[in-house]
């Protein structure tokens, strides 16, 4: 269990943190192994029917790479960057980790958090923006996890999820730098008249229209909450890129990948290969991808963009790099660590900075119960008023 847990040295929260005596990085999981795949995928896909032959067809994205997915071990980076960081700042705070669909699961790790003590816990969801999949299905799986405490008689917890990072400074740092370098990447002759594709997970329209709360001010712009926050990035590391460049004129789209599901049903659009090839016969010389949705470079990075993208754009004879993720950059760090003694700060009735850039300010501390509502059927979730 050493991968979960890191015990409070003095076994009592200091008093930035209070009341939180714990901190859970809560995330997706992955496959470790090649046995894993079918099983986990059969974990994420539960309760829709799909056939384990179809699991198997799905899975091979996974089978090109072992069978392992990097999140997990990226996510024990992240581990091992909270914890430092935390102890480099005197925050003695115990931080454990938990997953969605993989081993640590989450209801596992909020069992030994109440076994060792712990009662009031903050989470870091590994999703920066508003939506069902990001947001709610997680404050979702914290409900099941806490129920299925409940009825194994241990003492009550109470997780309070950590706000929407998108905008923070410690997100968007990093993420300018990236793509920065990553245009440095490309032959000189096309760096100036390369434009910037940046990608996250395409979900459909009608789960995009109803994300965010329903007085947040993004939701009320086209898309919802959900393509306005990423939109507000864009524009961030857009014209910081152009300031440091010096190229001011430089196009950008926010573009889309990783769909799933029927057909038949909308989902976000462009996808990134349908945009490459349009930037080629645009007449682009480069692409940039500039994957602002994802926290790490997880398989959707590691496939849909570095494995697909990039042999649509060798075929098309188109000249691209890809971004990193933001991963543990010390920014990060940091900024969660701020997250952290934010809502601890606001929790014992203090009026904190907020810290975010951009337009559309700080998000919301605590979801109402109409934020990014479940597309199938109604069900509990956690931290939400």
């Amino acid at each position: 269990m050493s991968d979960v847990r890191n015990p409070s040295p003095s076994g009592a929260a200091p008093v930035a943190a209070r009341p939180y005596d714990a901190l859970l990085l809560l995330s997706f999981g992955g496959p470790e192994a090649p046995e894993d795949v079918v099983p986990f995928l059969e974990n994420v896909t539960r309760g829709r029917g799909i056939p384990k032959e179809r699991l198997k067809e799905v899975g091979k994205h996974y089978f090109m790479f072992g069978g392992v997915s990097p999140i997990n071990e990226q996510n024990r980076e992240l581990l091992a960057a909270l914890r430092k960081d935390f102890a480099e700042h005197g925050l003695d705070l115990p931080v454990y980790w938990g997953n969605r669909n993989w081993a640590p699961y989450l209801t596992d790790t909020l069992r030994e958090i109440a076994t060792d003590g712990h009662r009031r816990i903050a989470v870091l969801a590994t999703s920066a923006y508003a939506g069902y999949s990001g947001c709610r299905q997680y404050r979702e799986n914290l409900a099941d996890a806490l129920a299925r405490l409940a009825e194994e008689g241990l003492p009550a917890l109470r997780v309070d999820k950590l706000r929407h990072f998108y905008n923070h400074p410690g997100f968007v740092g990093p993420m300018i730098d990236a793509t920065a370098a990553a245009l440095e990447r490309l032959p000189e002759e096309v760096r100036a008249g390369a434009r910037l594709a940046f990608t996250t997970h395409s979900i459909p329209d009608t789960m995009a229209e109803t994300s965010g709360a329903p007085d947040d001010p993004a939701r009320g712009r086209p898309g919802g909450a959900y393509v306005a926050q990423h939109l507000d990035v864009a524009r961030l590391v857009a014209d910081a890129v152009a300031e440091r460049t010096g190229v001011q004129d430089r196009p950008w789209e926010l573009v889309f990948q990783s769909r799933s599901g029927a057909p038949h049903i909308p989902w976000l659009e462009p996808d990134i290969c349908d945009h490459l090839e349009a930037q080629h016969a645009d007449g682009a010389p480069a692409v940039v991808m500039v994957p602002i949705g994802f926290v790490s470079d997880h398989m959707e990075v590691k496939y849909d963009l570095d494995t697909e993208a990039v042999a649509k754009a060798a075929e098309l004879g188109l000249p691209v790099a890809r971004a990193a993720t933001v991963g543990a950059d010390p920014r990060f760090t940091a900024a969660v660590r701020e997250l952290v003694l934010e809502r601890a700060a606001t929790e014992r009735g203090e009026a904190p900075a907020r810290c975010a850039t951009g337009t559309l300010g700080p998000s919301h501390d605590v979801c109402a119960v109409a934020c990014c509502p479940n597309p199938r059927a109604a069900r509990p979730a956690a931290a939400e008023r």
